[in-house]
């Protein structure tokens, strides 16, 4: 059994569940005669009117324990509680298991979030809110690029930390978007992945399947990817010459200013975030042997002025140099003092080449390294571009 479930969460607790609740006796009546049937005899009107009443003074502890007072399967209740509920006596989580609600970055959302952590406290429960920036319904395009591709990096990083093995992913709350992420993030990390439609007695399973994603893609296009999780602006043309159409599921294009950019997709940042976190735990293992420190060399800079530039990159060469122990030595090839462009590693041919930029201009190199295979390039180059955050 699993430990530690992730859930995701929608509004439906509130919209439309409490926020009907009735006002007085008269239409507590007509209110109780539309719950099934089976469920009309848990409620009484002091305690709908009770919940009633937190709900509009936005007391989440005192609603959360009126909900308490009902079954956890109660439609009521709402389809985080109610599918939380079943997997936990289905045998599906521990009974005291841990839970993260990945909630929308919107009052709403974080009014829910409120609720279930006091409702499961309550109940012996560690939890843990995680809001998920971008969620917003009323901004369709944020929601399709930023939402979804933060809640993958949410839950995958929720998986490294937490371990696949002792996670599983409820996905009943949320828009259906939320649920196809999640999904293909369990399918991708191992982890299962379950639903449960408010109409169905069953829990519906997505066990994780036996399938591979390309590894040595990532390797080998780790650059562009990783350029792209910082949300660096990528204009087309300077990808276009080596692109592989492998990517192209992995990307959106979008227009600014006449000009054509890159932008990880939802699905790009599954792929990238799923490699990156085995990346981590195994580059010891693909990394070509160290450098002797005697045989290590200092930065070559071509004949140009540099102008001020000079010294931020004799700084950046010589960081790549001693940080990485596979590092010989760094050489430039190629500036250009009015040209911005993202930082970045990749091969070109047999040549691992470094671009590093401020923001106005750029300097090109090539890393001399002991890798002696296409496959030890390619990981130099996933791990140097995995340190381009420490280095700035």
């Amino acid at each position: 059994m699993k430990t530690t479930l992730i859930s995701t969460v929608g509004t439906s607790l509130i919209y439309p569940n409490l926020s009907g609740l009735p006002a007085d006796e008269t239409s507590y009546e007509t209110w109780l005669k539309r719950q099934p049937l089976s469920e009309q005899p848990l409620f009484n009107y002091e305690l709908i009117s009770n919940i009633r009443i937190a709900l509009q003074q936005k007391n989440w502890k005192q609603l959360a324990d009126g909900l308490a007072q009902l079954p956890g399967t109660t439609r009521l209740c709402g389809a985080e509680i109610n599918s939380i509920s079943d997997l936990i006596q289905r045998g599906y989580c521990i009974e005291k298991c841990t839970l993260i609600f990945c909630h929308s970055a919107t009052p709403d959302g974080e009014n829910i979030a409120e609720i279930l952590k006091y409702y499961y406290q309550s109940q012996g429960h560690r939890t843990e809110p995680k809001k998920i920036e971008g969620l917003q319904d009323d901004q369709p395009k944020l929601f399709r690029t930023k939402g979804l591709r933060n809640l993958a990096k949410t839950i995958s990083q929720i998986v490294r930390e937490q371990t696949p093995r002792y996670c599983a992913i409820n996905a009943t709350g949320g828009y259906k978007a939320q649920i196809a992420i999640a999904v293909l993030m369990g399918q991708a990390l191992g982890v299962p992945v379950y639903y449960k439609h408010e109409r169905f007695s069953e829990i519906i399973a997505f066990p994780p399947m036996p399938i591979g994603l390309d590894f040595s893609l990532w390797l080998e296009k780790s650059g562009i990817l990783t350029a792209l999780d910082r949300q660096d602006l990528v204009q087309w043309q300077e990808v276009e010459e080596d692109w592989d159409e492998r990517m192209e599921a992995l990307v959106e294009r979008l227009e600014m200013d006449g000009k054509i950019y890159l932008e990880l997709s939802p699905t790009g940042q599954i792929f990238h975030e799923t490699f990156k976190g085995r990346f981590q735990s195994e580059y010891d293992q693909v990394l070509p042997p160290a450098v002797p420190i005697s045989q290590k060399k200092p930065p070559d800079l071509t004949s140009h002025s540099w102008e001020n530039a000079r010294t931020p990159i004799l700084n950046w060469l010589q960081k790549i140099t001693e940080d990485c122990a596979y590092v010989q030595s760094c050489r430039t090839h190629y500036w250009n003092k009015d040209l911005p462009t993202p930082v970045l590693f990749r091969l070109r041919g047999e040549q691992i080449e470094g671009i590093f930029s401020n923001g106005s201009w750029t300097v090109k190199f090539y890393v001399d390294t002991s890798s002696n295979t296409p496959g030890q390039r390619a990981a130099c180059v996933a791990d140097l571009n995995q340190r381009i955050e420490h280095w700035k």
